[in-house]
Parts: structure tokens; C-alpha cells; sequence
């Protein structure tokens, strides 16, 4: 699909998945390592646990489908080459410091003056500008800034993360979707731009809007293992079984409560509950607790006859129950589950890949997607240090003019003009359409009043009080679309259904396998009626194979990806990660294979279908998890904070209830500063603490000497100080934090627009900043129905007799 782009990688860290993933959608990515290799290069784990420039499999798992080249760009010969390559270039990522290549004569203007049609794309902890740009930064204090940390782990203890380290994987594909963003402004106008993606922003998207509870006035979700807690209410996602755990999503409301009465009906059988307890009110449960007619203990009383009901029976039972009888119970599975999977055998998702010293193959993560026209294809290992230096650049030209365009409108967005009809719900769905939305498509979202989103009953709420207009994460998802209510089971509403379908470039759907079917809008029959139609559908494991049929959500899409087994503490049952995990990964592979099919599109006029699996493209983020077990046979489990490469690499305790600071140590001069902070220059030189490996060794005796410096001090405290020596520090944020954050206010990250019930709220802005087209949030996710009299009158051009046959009806429910 991206044969024809050329892209230029100069990243360092796990934000190389960015560029791996448009290599994976076919394009020439070339890694311009330094005569160093990269920092990844250098990062465990290692085949064979011997470290080695082509042994790290973190490596190896971000820059599948790569060139690699080395070029010094610090000398003039090296940034000469550098220029000539960019000249030829469609799109670069690099992720310095901020001024760093310019500072050097190779900033986005001097790319530009090369190559005007150029994309630069800049990735780094909190981006190119504002009082945090040159803040000391790792992985670790990047998700403590986006306030995932703070909410991850067992209450009891400091807040833990995921045993790979997220944050700019979360910053690599934004950057991916950003990039092709730009690409199709560029293919209307003919010219790039300067693309500033913040890891910070970037890894919020994993608080599943929870950011935004303090200013949209509901109170503070508080981490529990293996669940959530909202005041009073704590739930458990993870329960244990007779081998293990399994994760049990016990909600409530109308599109949830259902699942929960099935299992209550079943735990009835079996004589685990009562009929009382069977027969609750389960769609209002939320309401009934918050108003106090039903006991929080009650709640707690039946969440421990869930866990009885699950440690009675195995993680094969109970997942072949869920899938016999439509139950929202999954396995808590590790690596080794995740390979042996027979869902994953069933749609042939594993890849190989190539040792670059051996030649010996090893199990890899196979493609984000299934594409009916244009199947991905791994066409290449991860390359040695230089191994394609003298290929490429024999292969610079001069850079082809760019055709002459007719230039947009002032204000023009990069997607304007695209059409998208949007049957997507809850997160993972719709959280990939509002980029769409929110550089300039026009999507026009369907639901019904007749089956509420999930979405509009989960917190946060206005004020705390639940309602289907109410919820901060439904006005985030669906920001900036039209709203249609539409039954599509009557032959009304099916007509208008059918009429918009003619009218769209791409249909999104995230429904179950066989609900599109049943409505008559599978891929077969639509395209029909329009042959160049994109259709994306999106759910839990695809829509073939023997789990094809397993509805759900993100917490079980988590579980079922093994990112459970990898979250909290090893003397601990699995502690996370928080909320639906993969609805928060998911949304940029759909959004990077929707685009990248309206691209091929546009070159061939030929559309296709994509089957996008939501566990399975999620699975990427796991990628040196999966290699460590395929490569050396071990199973990546929990492990706090610790870092392979790195000591300190922890949370501590400052004062106040519950707050902590996130610190790292990743260079020896970084280690050197915090011995000068600490006021302990006995541990800088010939001490026990001297070199990383014995700090790596004696991890609990330094981690309980800062922590006596940090419990005595305030987050703001400690955080100054530290990063006045240049430590990689930030206080674990809260959302209440986040809305006050200096950096986030300087980037207009929140944006505050009309809610017609509401009035103002705040909501996230797009996650990046584009130089030339940006991003506007305008409006609000839509209250039910809101837009129709829009959608059938000015997109549709029906009458008033038409729309009011439509009422009578029904179809507008």
C-alpha cells in the first residue's frame, strides 16, 4: 500500500515501532543509525542472554522491514548524506532532543529547504516547545506524567507498570498515524510539515479519559489491583482459578449489565448464588449503589462469590463456558498461553523472523490487520549495524518536483473532504475515527436509543451523576462527529442506512462478527453497491477463528494479549494493567491501516476490507515479551518497576497520602546528579552503588535509601530539585495535576467546547501539533440523535415529508 513513500527513521528507543509499522504497511523505511547503533541495540532482553549489537530483541521487534545505514551526522561528510537522503524523502522521524538537529543545520527548516514536500516527524517525552521540552525524561516518568502510572497496581504499594515499557510506544504509533495524516494534506497541496508528537499526550490516551474526572467534577479513580476503584466502589476485573487467574469483566448498565446477569444466572446453577442475588437489578446496579439503596457490601459480597465461582473451576473451563454461553470471562494469559494460542494457529497470525547471526528462526508478532486486496507481507529481519549503508546511498537523486496543486482554503484540514460513515461503540473503535474526525473527515456516527453505546454509561460522569449524556469518555471518543440515531432492523432504517453507506469512502465498525452481517451490510454486499468501499471492522479477536465470535471489551482484549501477567508486583497476583488496556493501543494500528487503505485508494481506486483484531494488533506492544519466550524460552512476568538495564528505576513515597515520584537513572552522569542531590557523595565513588550492575544487584537497599530522601519532601519538592541536576523525575500525576500542568497548558492540550446538556467541559485536543494544518476540536462527542435533521437534510438531501415518514417509523430510535 506505502510501496511508493520513503521514510527516514532516525529514532533511538521503542518509538522505532512508529516507523516499523509503516514498513509493515509497505513502505521503504530507512534506520539512519549513528556509528554506535542504536540505544535499542543495547537494551535486554538478548538472545541467549548475551548482549551483543545484533542480540537485543527489543531491537529486533521494532524495525522488522527496515534498511539500516549508519551515518555520523555530527560530521559534515555524514550530514551531507543526511540532506541528500531527505531530499528524496516523503516523511522523517527522529526523536532528539528538541533543537538538537537544528542546532546541527538539520532542523524541519533545513530539511524543508531541501525538500519542500517533506514530513518531519519529532517524537520526545513532552515535545518541541514548553516549560517541560527539556525536561531529563524516561519511559517510566513519561507514564507517570500522563497519569497511567498513578492509577496501576495494588493500593498497598507504590504504583507499578507493564514489564515492557509502554510510553513511547504509545508516542511511535501516534507518530505513525500523524505522519500519514500529514501525507494525505501534503498529496492536495503538495507541501509537509513539522509534526510535534508528546509522548505525554500520547501514553493519556491509557487513562481512558479518567484525565479528565476533576474537571468534569467526578471523583478520582483510585488503583486496585486487578481492578478500579471509585470511592466507595472497588470492582476486581481479575479473579483466581484452579491454574491461575482469569480476568471477569463485572459491570454495569445497559450494554454491560446484560453480560453480568447471564453470569449471576449461571453462578445460580451451580449454587454459588442465591436467587436474590441472581435476580438484581443489574442494568441499574451503578445507580442503586451510588444512591445508597443497595450496600456497598452487597457489591462486595458478590464479587467474592464471583471469585469462588471462578477458583472452582480452571482457565479452560471458564473460558469455554464464556464462549458456550456469552459470558465476559477470559484467561489471564501469559506468553507462552499467547503462542499456543488456538485462535492466533486458526487465523495463521505468527510470523517468523530471521537470527541476523544464526540465521535460526523465531516466533514473531504477525500483521496489525488483515487486508482483503493488499495482504502485509514481512519482507526483511531487522538489519545488522550498517548493513544497507553502501545500497542506499548509491540510491540518492535529486528530488523529484513535487506536481503542482491547486492550494486549499486557509484553515483547509489535512482530511478534508473524507467521508466516513461510523458504526464503531465504545472506545477502541471510536477513539481510532476521532483522528479522522479531528483533522477534518466528516464522519457521521449511528447508534440507536434503542441499545445505548456502552461507552455513555462509564465514568467519568458530570458531576458524578451517571446519565447517557453524562459521560466524559463518550464526549472524548466521538468528539468532533455527527451523531445519527438509526434502527437499521427496520426496512426504514435500513434504507437510510444503505444511502449512507452509498455515500461514504470508509465504513468503521466494531461490532460482533455477525451483527453486520444480520443488518445486510457485510463487506460482500456493500460492495456491491459501491465496489472502491474501505471497510474497517474492528473487534476483540477478529472476525475468524474459533474465539471469532467471544464478544467483549479492552479488559479482556488485555488479558487475552498477556499484558495481565506483566503488570504489578511478583509476589503478587496480577495487578493490572488499568482499565481495557488494548482500547487504548488499538485505535492507532486501526487508524494507521484505515489510512494507509484511503492512500492505496487513492493511487489504484481499488478499496478493501480490513479485519482488524484488536488483541492481535495490541500484541506489538508485547513484541520483546514474545521473542524472549520464542527466542529463550522464558515467560516475561511482573516485575514492579525494575528495569533490565537500569538502577535506580523506581516510584517513591513523598508526603501527602498516596503520592509518589517516578525517578530513573539511565546514564552515569544521570547517577552522578543524584548522588549530588541526595547529599550523598559516599555513594557517587568506590561504593557499593558505584557502577549500574551492582546498583542492579543491591536494587532494594538504594531504592530504600531514596526513598528516605523523597518521604520527607513534596512531589514539587523533590521533583525541582531533581530536575534541576537534569534526573529523569516527575511526580506520579493525578487528573487534578494534569489539568494544572504547566506543559499541558502551554500546548492547549485540553480544550474546553459546548456540551447542548452540559454546557462547558473540558475535553483532550488532538495528541499532536501540526506546524502548517492543525488539528480543531470543536464540539463535544453527540448527544443522541443531535445531528439528524443535519445528516438526512444536508448530506442525504431529504425533504420534509421523507424525514417525517422516517419518525413515524421508527427508524430514528
Amino acid at each position: 500500500m506505502l510501496g511508493h513513500l520513503r521514510v527516514l527513521d532516525l529514532t533511538g528507543g521503542s518509538e522505532q515501532i512508529g516507523g516499523q509499522l509503516l514498513a509493515d504497511l509497505g513502505a521503504d523505511v530507512i534506520l539512519v543509525e549513528p556509528p554506535s547503533g542504536s540505544a535499542t541495540r543495547r537494551w535486554a532482553p538478548f538472545a541467549g542472554d548475551r548482549p551483543g549489537a545484533e542480540r537485543s530483541l527489543v531491537f529486533r521487534s521494532y524495525n522488522r522491514n527496515k534498511r539500516g545505514i549508519v551515518l555520523d551526522i555530527t560530521a559534515d561528510a555524514g550530514r551531507a548524506s543526511l540532506l541528500k537522503l531527505a531530499g528524496s524523502a516523503d516523511i522523517l522521524f527522529e526523536s532528539f532532543a528538541p533543537g538538537y538537529l537544528a542546532g546541527i543545520g538539520l532542523g524541519y527548516e533545513d530539511l524543508a529547504a531541501a525538500n519542500p514536500g517533506i514530513i518531519v516527524v519529532s517524537i520526545t517525552p513532552f515535545g518541541q516547545t514548553g516549560p517541560k521540552a527539556h525536561w531529563a525524561a524516561s519511559d517510566l516518568t513519561v507514564m507517570a506524567s500522563a497519569v497511567v502510572s498513578q492509577m496501576t497496581g495494588d493500593e498497598d504499594r507504590p504504583p507499578s507498570r507493564i514489564s515492557v515499557p509502554q510510553g513511547f510506544l504509545h508516542a511511535g504509533t501516534e507518530a505513525a498515524v500523524g505522519a500519514l495524516i500529514a501525507y494525505e494534506g501534503r498529496m492536495r497541496d503538495g507541501l509537509g510539515q513539522h509534526v510535534d508528537v508528546s509522548a505525554q499526550t500520547a501514553a493519556m490516551m491509557a487513562t481512558q479519559s479518567f484525565v479528565l474526572q476533576h474537571g468534569w467534577g467526578d471523583q478520582e479513580v483510585q488503583r486496585a489491583a486487578g481492578g478500579l476503584k471509585l470511592g466507595p466502589i472497588r470492582l476486581r476485573l481479575v479473579n483466581p482459578a484452579k491454574d491461575g487467574f482469569v480476568s471477569v469483566t463485572f459491570l454495569f448498565g445497559s450494554a454491560i449489565g446484560p453480560f453480568s446477569r447471564r453470569l449471576m444466572e449461571i453462578m445460580c446453577d451451580q449454587g454459588f448464588v442465591d436467587e436474590a442475588t441472581r435476580d438484581k437489578d443489574w442494568l441499574n446496579y451503578t445507580g442503586l449503589l451510588l444512591s445508597g439503596t443497595e450496600p456497598i457490601s452487597e457489591l462486595e459480597r458478590c464479587i467474592e462469590c464471583i471469585s469462588a465461582f471462578t477458583a472452582a473451576h480452571t482457565k479452560a473451563e471458564l473460558f469455554e463456558l464464556a464462549l458456550a454461553k456469552g459470558l465476559l470471562i477470559v484467561p489471564v494469559t501469559t506468553t507462552k498461553d499467547v503462542l499456543e494460542s488456538p485462535q492466533l494457529a486458526a487465523r495463521e497470525y505468527w510470523r517468523t523472523a530471521e537470527d541476523p547471526e544464526t540465521g535460526a528462526l523465531a516466533t514473531v508478532p504477525g500483521p496489525i490487520a488483515k487486508f482483503s486486496a493488499t495482504p502485509l507481507a514481512y519482507r526483511r529481519r531487522a538489519p545488522k549495524l550498517g548493513e544497507h549503508t553502501a545500497e542506499v546511498l548509491s540510491e540518492v537523486t535529486a528530488l523529484t518536483p513535487a506536481p503542482e496543486r491547486t492550494p486549499r482554503a486557509v484553515g483547509a484540514r489535512p482530511l478534508d473532504g473524507l467521508k466516513v460513515l461510523d458504526f464503531m461503540w465504545v472506545m477502541a473503535g471510536p477513539a481510532a475515527t476521532r483522528y479522522l474526525a479531528d483533522y477534518g473527515a466528516t464522519v457521521v456516527r449511528v447508534e440507536s436509543t434503542i441499545r445505548i453505546d456502552t461507552a455513555r454509561t462509564l465514568q467519568p460522569f458530570k458531576d458524578g451523576k451517571p446519565g447517557g449524556e453524562r459521560s466524559a469518555l463518550f464526549a472524548a471518543m466521538n468528539a468532533g462527529k455527527f451523531g445519527l440515531t438509526l434502527n437499521p432492523r427496520i426496512p426504514e432504517g435500513r434504507e437510510v442506512a444503505l444511502k449512507l453507506l452509498a455515500w461514504a469512502d470508509v465504513v468503521t465498525e466494531s461490532y460482533s462478527p455477525r451483527a453486520m452481517r444480520g443488518f445486510g451490510f457485510d463487506y460482500e454486499s456493500l460492495r456491491k453497491l459501491k465496489p472502491d468501499l474501505i471497510m474497517v471492522s474492528s473487534c476483540l479477536n477478529g472476525h475468524t477463528g474459533p474465539h471469532a465470535s467471544l464478544a467483549g471489551f479492552g479488559t479482556m482484549g488485555a488479558q487475552l494479549a498477556g499484558f495481565g501477567e506483566m503488570a504489578g508486583w511478583p509476589d503478587r497476583p496480577p495487578a493490572g494493567p488499568f482499565g481495557a488496556y488494548t482500547d487504548y493501543v488499538a485505535p492507532r494500528f486501526t487508524a494507521a491501516a484505515l489510512l494507509a487503505a484511503v492512500e492505496h485508494r487513492r493511487r489504484t481506486g481499488e478499496g478493501q476490507y480490513i479485519d482488524m483484531s484488536q488483541s492481535e494488533a495490541s500484541l506489538h506492544y508485547l513484541g520483546p515479551a514474545i521473542l524472549d519466550y520464542s527466542v529463550n524460552g522464558r515467560i516475561m512476568r511482573r516485575n514492579g518497576n525494575e528495569s533490565f538495564e537500569w538502577a535506580p528505576h523506581a516510584v517513591f513515597p513523598c508526603t501527602g497520602e498516596d503520592r509518589w515520584i517516578a525517578i530513573a537513572c539511565e546514564t552515569d552522569a544521570q547517577w552522578l546528579a543524584l548522588c549530588g542531590v541526595l547529599a550523598r557523595p559516599d555513594w557517587a565513588r568506590g561504593s557499593e552503588f558505584a557502577t549500574v550492575a551492582a546498583r542492579l544487584a543491591r536494587r532494594e537497599l538504594l531504592e530504600a535509601g531514596i526513598s528516605a530522601w523523597t518521604a520527607s519532601r513534596s512531589q514539587e519538592e523533590a521533583e525541582s530539585a531533581l530536575q534541576a541536576a537534569a534526573v529523569p523525575a516527575h511526580r506520579l500525576s493525578r487528573s487534578i495535576d494534569a489539568l494544572a500542568d504547566p506543559q499541558l497548558l502551554y500546548r492547549g492540550h485540553f480544550v474546553t467546547v459546548h456540551h447542548p446538556e452540559l454546557g462547558p467541559v473540558p475535553l483532550e485536543g488532538s495528541r499532536m501539533r501540526f506546524s502548517r494544518t492543525p488539528a480543531r476540536t470543536e464540539r463535544a462527542g453527540p448527544t443522541l440523535g443531535q445531528d439528524n435533521e443535519y445528516v438526512l437534510r444536508q448530506i442525504l438531501g431529504l425533504g420534509d415529508e421523507q424525514i417525517g415518514e422516517l419518525v413515524t417509523s421508527g427508524a430514528l430510535e
